[in-house]
Formats: structure tokens, C-alpha cells, sequence
């Protein structure tokens, strides 16, 4: 499954994954930059990503709703790019094994 990187992370981290996880995106790449929260939820759900946030309305809306679009949430990520893409390296088996369960929606990733 493809990423879709919400607007408060790197432009850059997609292409630094895109060998983990191909065809993922940033909201600014289709246009979604600064619209709100349930035009980005459509958005993933319509094309098959998965939103990889900081932003803890995106998990309320997982929560809520269910899946899909599911939701990867970086708790606390206020760090480098660098630090992201460790973490999302880090946790690559842990994000494909979330991506293909069915009944989970919310999968929650912070730096120890």
C-alpha cells in the first residue's frame, strides 16, 4: 500500500521510503495542501493510501470511522526528516504487516 504524507511532514519523505514503499506521495503533490482534514481522508481512501500524520485529528477520524483509509500516526513528531525516515525504516515490517490487516486502522509509531 501507498503512503499519503500529511502536509506536517517533509516533501522529502516520501522519495526517502519510496524503496520500502513505492508510489507514496505528499498531500502537496495531488493539491491538498491546507484544505481540510476530510478532503485528505477521501483523497486516501479513493486512491489506496494509507495517512502518515503528526496530527492527531487523522487518528480521531481512524477511530472513528474505521478503516479505510488507514492511519500511521508519528506521536510527538517534532524532529528532522532524518529522524522520521529512521523511524519509518525502522518500523517497515511492524507498517507492511498494519497495511495488510483488515481490521486494524490506527498503528502508532513514536521515537523511543
Amino acid at each position: 500500500m501507498k503512503l499519503l504524507f500529511d502536509e506536517n511532514l517533509s516533501r522529502r519523505l516520501p522519495a526517502r521510503i519510496d524503496d520500502l514503499f513505492s508510489g507514496s506521495i505528499h498531500v502537496s503533490t495531488p493539491g491538498l495542501l491546507q484544505t481540510p482534514d476530510s478532503a485528505v481522508w477521501e483523497f486516501a481512501k479513493t486512491h489506496g493510501f494509507a495517512i502518515v500524520t503528526a496530527d492527531f485529528d487523522f487518528y480521531e477520524m481512524a477511530t472513528t470511522n474505521g478503516p479505510p483509509p488507514k492511519v500511521i500516526w508519528l506521536r510527538r513528531c517534532n524532529y528532522p526528516t532524518a529522524m522520521a525516515e529512521s523511524l519509518i525504516r525502522g518500523q517497515a515490517i511492524r507498517i507492511a504487516e498494519f497495511l495488510q490487516d483488515a481490521e486494524r486502522a490506527v498503528l502508532i509509531l513514536q521515537k523511543p
